[in-house]
């Protein structure tokens, strides 16, 4: 049973990249605990399960399949919801793509555009998207999603850990823009998780020697960064603005 002061009844949240991995679990999340949901994905037939999965905690959900790199369509169908509906409460910017080591020399544009591209210009045109409702109803929560490579950096990913930053500058800026509104914007930063992507890019041969590096001697299971996304979304954050999770188990301590 979720305890009052975590529950999302009567809230309505958003959330992109939602048909696999952490977004999927974060819709599972919010679902169980009470928001109706706003879910987006490029994949329609993937996210109409996870969408199904989620109904069937009672849940209304809406399901925006499209690019949310295709800002004037992503944008168009945000604004008809909030027509239709009233309003989006929480907006998790959940979306991106495989970060792959290249050096600096093997990035070209459609590289760097790519990963741009969709960590910040979508993140930023999302937020933009739903501030002015939230500003109108003196709430909001906003989560960005970005990696501990942001924080610790990482070797030939110069184009992943750039743009994971610049997430981070986002959460910093408009912490304090916001704030007036009673808007709080935080981010996660996870460390290594055990999705479908990471298991399927590394073989479970490289994920047990990498493990032994990761003081806690294990990947993150998606569910333990749902958890975060959720305290952040709920009313136990309400006084924590401008800040950064790292659910990790010790694979980086930074900022103490």
């Amino acid at each position: 049973m979720t305890r009052d002061s975590l529950s999302l009844d009567g809230r309505i949240a958003m959330i992109t990249g939602a048909a696999r991995g952490l977004g999927r679990e974060h819709a599972l999340l919010m679902a169980e605990r009470g928001a109706d949901l706003v879910l987006n994905d490029l994949n329609p037939d993937t996210l109409a399960t996870t969408a199904e999965d989620c109904r069937a905690f009672g849940r209304t959900v809406t399901e925006l399949a499209c690019d949310n790199t295709d800002i004037e369509r992503f944008t168009a169908l945000i604004g008809e919801h909030e027509t239709r509906h009233g309003r989006v409460d929480i907006l998790v910017n959940n979306a991106g793509i495989q970060g792959n080591k290249y050096t600096i020399e093997e990035i070209d544009e459609d590289i760097w555009d790519a990963m741009t591209t969709i960590k910040m210009k979508a993140t930023f045109f999302a937020v933009k998207a739903v501030v002015p409702g939230m500003k109108v109803r003196k709430y909001g929560k906003i989560i960005n999603t970005s990696s501990i490579f942001a924080m610790e950096g990482s070797v030939s990913m110069s184009h992943y850990t750039g743009a994971a930053s610049g997430v981070l500058g986002y959460v910093k800026g408009w912490a304090r823009e916001l704030a007036p509104w009673n808007i709080c914007v935080n981010a996660i930063a996870p460390g290594t998780v055990a999705t479908e992507l990471t298991i399927n890019s590394m073989g479970w041969d490289v994920i047990r020697d990498f493990e032994k590096s990761v003081p806690m001697g294990r990947l993150a299971d998606k569910k333990e960064i749902a958890y975060a996304v959720g305290w952040l979304a709920s009313r136990e954050s309400d006084f924590l603005t401008g800040q950064v999770l790292s659910p990790n188990g010790g694979q980086t301590i930074v900022g103490i």
